[in-house]
């Protein structure tokens, strides 16, 4: 094969990481040396090139890290280790500044691992998130109170399907850590707030929000084809966040059946509606709208369905489907380490391209590496 062939290759898997292709032997095997090393590649290339949407504690942050802790947990490998504990220093170990706000305490995920990991006492200060967490399930606030009647349904605490990664595994974390189980009991009770309002049991997937729950009103939004909005990264959110609250939650925990049977429907319907090619198409139900592959969402279904695998939750006969959503996500990472085909910050399904990056998408990267590496 000659350079101009070679260049030409190149240039068709740049435009689209996704290109649909029969799955052989090959594409099922694994190298974890080799995916280990695309791990770190990408860790390398976030730490060299931070982006911030508010501030370093924010959610974009948070989830971040929340990879870097995965991936670290599944490897030993210190360099993640290094990474967590420098930003957590330089953060002070702070949270960000909207105590009612779910995104503002994802990066606390973070705070406590390093807390369980570290032999040396007091080197984490769980204070700023102790705060948070009594301000955000315990103090009177607006959205609790259902006074914002919005379009957005902004009625309960969490009222957007992001907010379910967002705060309720960092919630049953600390209640684990800490041995205060209320804390657990508080967030089951508004999750089930979410779970009401926005989770389509026909489709079993979760709207975004209020303003794509369909009423059966002409008013409703749906997709061309037809379809109700179902946008892959918020049900990421969604799945990814049951598998890290499942990860922690005790076993005899008397509300554990609810999540274990939302994670068993939602994992169902994702490997039911997941595309030819491995990667989930920005509008789950309506992949014609963006063709192409999309890796945030995707990385956070990866993630999810292979810890499911792991933990017996998800059968062994789904793990080509799943190795092959990993074979397809790694071939969206540059020579360089960056992770590409990633949705920019949004609320709906958008496009993404070659070049389109964001920090949550490494961390949806290194989460799926973190469990593909356990796969048997």
């Amino acid at each position: 094969m000659n350079k101009t062939i070679l260049s030409l290759f190149a240039i068709v898997l740049l435009l689209n990481c996704s290109t649909a292709q029969k799955v052989t032997e090959s594409q099922q095997a694994i190298d974890k040396t080799q995916i280990k090393a695309a791990m770190i590649d990408a860790l390398e290339w976030q730490e060299a090139h931070p982006i911030i949407a508010l501030a370093p504690t924010d959610w974009t942050n948070g989830a971040y890290y929340t990879g870097v802790v995965r991936a670290h947990k599944a490897t030993g490998d210190m360099m993640y280790m290094a990474a967590l504990k420098n930003q957590g220093y330089w953060n002070n170990w702070n949270t960000f500044s909207r105590m009612h706000h779910a995104d503002d305490v994802a990066i606390s995920y973070s705070y406590l691992y390093i807390d369980k990991a570290d032999v040396r006492k007091n080197f984490v200060d769980l204070e700023p998130t102790k705060r948070f967490l009594d301000a955000h399930l315990y103090e009177d606030d607006n959205w609790k109170a259902g006074n914002d009647k919005s379009k957005y349904g902004r009625t309960i605490l969490w009222w957007w399907c992001d907010a379910l990664f967002m705060a309720p595994p960092v919630i049953n974390l600390y209640a684990k850590q800490t041995n205060q189980p209320k804390y657990l009991d508080d967030m089951h009770k508004f999750y089930m707030e979410t779970y009401n309002q926005l989770y389509d049991e026909e489709e079993q997937l979760f709207a975004r929000d209020m303003r794509f729950v369909w009423t059966g009103s002409d008013k409703d939004t749906k997709e061309p084809n037809g379809k109700k909005v179902f946008w892959s990264r918020g049900n990421g959110w969604v799945i990814a966040g049951l598998a890290l609250i499942l990860d922690d939650m005790p076993e005899d925990y008397k509300h554990r059946p609810f999540y274990e049977k939302l994670y068993k429907e939602m994992a169902a319907k994702m490997l039911a509606i997941q595309p030819d090619d491995g990667l989930w198409r920005t509008s789950l139900l309506s992949p014609e709208s963006y063709n192409h592959g999309e890796v945030s969402g995707s990385g956070f279904h990866t993630f999810a369905l292979a810890w499911g695998i792991n933990n017996g939750l998800v059968d062994k006969k789904h793990t080509p489907a799943v190795i092959k959503a990993w074979n397809a996500i790694a071939k969206c990472q540059h020579a360089d380490g960056r992770v590409g085909w990633v949705q920019n910050i949004g609320a709906f399904p958008e496009p993404a391209s070659a070049d389109s990056w964001q920090n949550f998408g490494t961390g949806a990267f290194l989460l799926a590496g973190s469990e593909i590496l356990k796969l048997e």
